[in-house]
Parts: C-alpha cells; structure tokens; sequence
C-alpha cells in the first residue's frame, strides 16, 4: 500500500525522535517517498543526515533556507504528501497545531498540507495527561480529522512509568496504511449501534449485559476510515470515540429506540452492533431499596420494544440493514429466523462461548447469514471483521 506514495515525515525534539529514523527506513523499503521535516528541537536528539541517507531525500528543518531549485517549499511538500506523518509528536507541536500556530517549517506545512494527517504522541505521561493536551487532540480530531496512534504504557526516559512511550513502529506504519486506504463509502451515510444498555430498577442499581461495545465501534471506524458520514449510538462503555465519528450516547433501550426511529430513514446504510436488553423493570423504585431480612425479592419484567423489528419495518427501497445475534446455542437456526423477522439484509452470528468470540476481546469469530446461505470466517480482529461486514454491505448495494 505503501509503493509509490508521498509521505512527508515531520520529527519534533523529544528522546523519541530516534525513533524516526526506524520508522522512515521501513517506509522506504515499502516503497514509500518519505520527505522528512525536523524542528530545530529535533536536531538535538537526530540529525538531517541520517533521515536524508535513510530516505534518499533532503531532509528541512529551515523555512527560510535557499532550496536547491525555486518553489516554496513548505507549500510544495504540503501538496505532496499522500499521508502527512508526525512521529514523535511533543505537547508542545499538539499546542501550536490546535492553535493554528505555524511558525516554522514543520507547523508551516502541516497546516498547508489536504493528506490525511497522523500523529504519533510521545512525552512524560504527566504531559500527555494533562487536560490541556487532552483538549488539544480532541480539537485536532474534531477540527481535522486527525488520527492518533496512542502511545503506549512503558519506562519513560524520565524514568517515570505511564502513559507516553510512542507506539510501537508497526502500529504507526499501520495507521499510515489505513490512512492511504480505500475511500469506497464517500458520500454514504453510516449509522452503527454498539454496546449495552442499561435498564434502571432503582436510582443506583440496573439490568445490564456483558457486551464491550468494541465491535461496533471498530465498525464506526472502519466506515469512517473509508469516507463516509458515521453517526455512533452508543451504549454506556468505556471505549474512546473513533475519529471521525459523531456519537450519540443512549442508556435504555427505550432510548435506543427513539434515537433509533428519528434517524433510520436518512441512513444509506444501518448496523445493529448494540446488544439492548429485551426486558426491563416494570417499576423503577424512586429511592435505593433496602433488604428486608431473609424475604426474597422478586422483579417483575416487562418487554422492551423491538429496535431492530422497528427499523425493518421502517426500511426504505436502496437501504442496507445489517444486523447482529449473539448467541450461546443454535447459532444458525437462531440467525435465520431473526434475518427474516427483522427485514435484514444480512445478519453477522457469533457463538460467545466460543474462546475468542466473546464480550471484550479483540477478536471475533463470525458468520455471515443472508438470501445466498452461511459464509462463515476464521478468528480475526475485530477490526478485520469490520472491514469484512462493510465490503459485503458494499456487495449488496
């Protein structure tokens, strides 16, 4: 994926900046153009020699340098890039990026630059934790579309032991590869479910289920990534928000249900990721309830309505209607009549009890149940086998 693109490679000074030197040559023997660009900082910590000999191209650090033939140069690698790669970022880079500060060659171009833009943080994890660089990068998500690779937990150079360490140089490879990616559901509107919900029994205590929530969202992602408008309804789980996704949080089924009803029918494309409880309390207690000695206590349950159910009836001729069952027994028996009764296209089974199928893992073992029969998959992540649901969707459209 790599082969013949541009990627402009901007190093700011930390320790980690030896790093880049790694990173730049893997990219190259991919077949990439790397372009570095280094602050002053950076000099410090690595020179422009070793990224020019690694890349074979001149490697900038000053904006106002003669260059060899005239153009301005920060404006000519900014319409170069393919992926405009930042690794390592320093704090004080995500400032001046979220401020729109551009005052030397490195900001200059990152500002001037239309490529996707990932960035890879590395600092003391006192730094990266701070709620000021925390608004910073959730301004460049918002604002920019830009992609993190999160750092990682390690020994800091500082000694300290946290969050902070840069991301291992496959997993910033990775994020410029799937930044190059196909772009197959532009102008396509995208609306995925994931996670839980919670039904209330009284002001502290609820019925819930085991689902994470990370098969939905490693599917927000992955239509996001591939250009099209995601709108995440999420149950309450501890996951970040996937760049480029607008989410909407819900807590009931009944919730789920609303939000569900005011915005199927404007969705290309719909998938059912959520696991929402199908019953809940029929009374909610105003105040906690207390024990009563040895008496049992009894919870009368009443049907919640049907999410799914409602968007197949809803559905509108070109729309996609994807949906989920996870289930301990029977998977395809299962399966099948759900695919029916609910008006989906296609329905993705999985066994939970299977070892790496389950709730909060990163993994999935699924099948595919449509009109045509079973396609099942071997174990992949879960982000594989989101790709793997959105080409079929694009299949069917």
């Amino acid at each position: 994926m790599l082969k013949n693109k541009n990627i402009v490679l901007g190093v700011t000074g930390g320790i980690a900046a030896y790093r880049a030197a790694q990173i730049a040559r893997d990219m190259s023997k991919k077949g990439a153009h790397v372009y570095c660009i280094l602050t002053k900082n950076a000099l410090n910590f690595i020179t422009q020699q070793t990224m020019e000999t690694l890349t074979g191209n001149p490697a900038v650090v000053d904006m106002f340098a003669r260059p060899d033939k005239w153009e301005v140069e920060h404006i000519s690698l900014a319409k170069r890039a393919d992926v405009f790669l930042v690794a390592p970022a320093s704090a004080n880079f995500l400032g001046k990026m979220a401020a729109g500060v551009a005052d030397d060659m490195l900001t200059t171009t990152v500002m001037a630059t239309k490529a996707p833009v990932v960035i890879a943080p590395a600092m003391n994890v006192n730094m990266y934790e701070n709620p000021v660089t925390q608004r910073n990068m959730r301004t460049l998500r918002e604002l920019l579309g830009v992609t993190f690779v999160e750092p990682s937990v390690g020994l800091l150079a500082c000694n300290d032991v946290g969050k902070g360490h840069i991301a291992a140089d496959a997993d910033i490879i990775a994020a410029v590869e799937r930044a190059l990616g196909k772009k197959d559901f532009a102008g396509k509107r995208v609306l995925v479910t994931a996670g839980p919900t919670r039904e209330a029994l009284d002001p502290v205590r609820y019925l819930t289920n085991k689902s994470s929530g990370k098969m939905g969202y490693a599917i927000a992602a992955a239509a996001a990534r591939r250009g099209a408008a995601v709108t995440l309804i999420s149950g309450p789980v501890a996951l970040e928000k996937p760049d480029g996704v607008h989410r909407v949080f819900i807590e009931s089924t009944q919730e789920l249900y609303r939000e569900m009803e005011a915005r199927c029918e404007e969705q290309d494309v719909i998938i059912q990721a959520a696991a929402p409880a199908d019953y809940r309390p029929a009374q909610v207690a105003e105040q906690k309830i207390k024990k009563t000695g040895d008496e049992p206590f009894d919870i009368h349950l009443v049907q919640n309505p049907d999410v799914a159910a409602m968007v197949g009836q809803h559905k509108r001729p070109g729309q996609i209607l994807v949906g989920f069952a996870a289930e301990t027994q029977n998977l395809s028996t299962n399966a099948g009549k759900k695919l029916l009764k609910k008006n989906l296209d296609f329905i993705v089974g999985n066994d939970v009890t299977r070892p790496g199928a389950g709730f909060d893992v990163d993994t999935n073992i699924v099948t595919f149940y449509d009109a045509r029969g079973e396609t099942s998959l071997p174990q992949l992540l879960k982000s594989e086998v989101a790709d793997r649901i959105l080409d079929r969707v694009l299949e069917l459209m």
